[in-house]
């Protein structure tokens, strides 16, 4: 089997009613893996949205010839989590790729925002993944295989007005699969994440989706990064950005430091700090919306090569 090939893989992608999910899913049946659809079709803010939006996609796979189940269950619901990996187990066998791609958006400034309405995106977000993670996690040892990819965002790497919970909860998922990446990899089980650059549900209304259109940033570019992260040959312990054809790496850099002695004191500190916090960075970037413009003037614009 080549990292391009699918073929008898079995994929876990929540979230996969629309916009990425359903990309993600769709392609990865095209290229032979069966695929379990999770999607309870809820609104953008968690509430009633869709009814069967995880049917609708495991139709299209069907249609094209490829193996689907549809699962509608919570990544906030701890029973329904271990009911969809039971079910994935009982129709196919095992699992080999899960996509942590489930999520809701309940944006508001910090001292506006409703604590209940924080503490209900961490619980998606960050909470849900953890939980589909942690259910899969065993089996993936056991047989030697595994793919996990988290989503995370530029908004959490960078920030972004309004999104405390949001940003949070991607921040977090960054530490959870550094950690899983060292501890899964003597099991052959691959930890990274994706940060999707696009245009989608998710972002109508929001600033980046104000600034973005649909043909320059497709759900559609980010799923070739994605089913390389979750390949055969797939790397371990990445953060990979995608979006209009483009890609990058985000390495978390740390500058190399200053050594002020043992009793140092404030006042060192800030008679230092343009030292300290001197770097050779690339690509200094002061918020979310800053990293989400630089790939869509790279997406309007194209590569070199391509205009060359």
């Amino acid at each position: 089997m080549t990292s391009d090939d699918f073929t008898d893989r079995v994929a876990i992608v929540t979230g996969a009613g629309r916009g990425l999910g359903r990309s993600y899913a769709l392609a990865l049946a095209q290229r032979g893996a069966r695929v379990v659809v999770n999607d309870p079709g809820s609104s953008v803010d968690g509430g009633v949205g869709e009814e069967d939006a995880a049917g609708s996609v495991v139709a299209e796979i069907r249609a094209a010839g490829g193996e689907a189940i549809a699962n509608r269950a919570s990544v906030t619901d701890p029973a329904g989590v271990q009911s969809m990996v039971d079910e994935t187990v009982d129709a196919f066998g095992r699992v080999d790729i899960l996509i942590n791609n489930a999520g809701i958006l309940r944006d508001r400034s910090f001292h506006k925002v409703d604590l209940d309405d924080v503490l209900t995106v961490l619980d998606v977000h960050l909470t849900g993944s953890l939980r589909c993670t942690h259910a899969v996690w065993p089996l993936m040892r056991e047989q030697g295989y595994g793919r996990v990819l988290f989503t995370s965002s530029q908004n959490g790497t960078y920030g972004n007005f309004g999104q405390a919970g949001y940003a949070t909860a991607k921040a977090a998922v960054l530490g959870l699969m550094k950690v899983l990446a060292i501890e899964g990899a003597a099991k052959g089980v691959h930890t990274n994440t994706i940060v999707p650059v696009a245009r989608s549900r998710m972002t109508e209304g929001t600033i980046i989706g104000d600034q973005a259109d649909a043909e320059s940033l497709p759900p559609e570019a980010v799923t070739s990064g994605v089913l390389f992260l979750v390949g055969a040959d797939a790397p371990n312990g990445v953060i990979l950005n995608a979006g209009g054809g483009a890609f990058s790496v985000t390495e978390l850099p740390e500058t190399r430091g200053v050594f002020l002695g043992r009793d140092a004191q404030p006042e060192d500190v800030r008679a230092h700090w343009d030292e300290i916090r001197a770097g050779g960075y690339v690509d200094v970037l002061e918020n979310g919306p800053a990293q989400f413009a630089k790939f869509l003037g790279m997406a309007r614009a194209g590569s070199p090569d391509e205009s060359a």
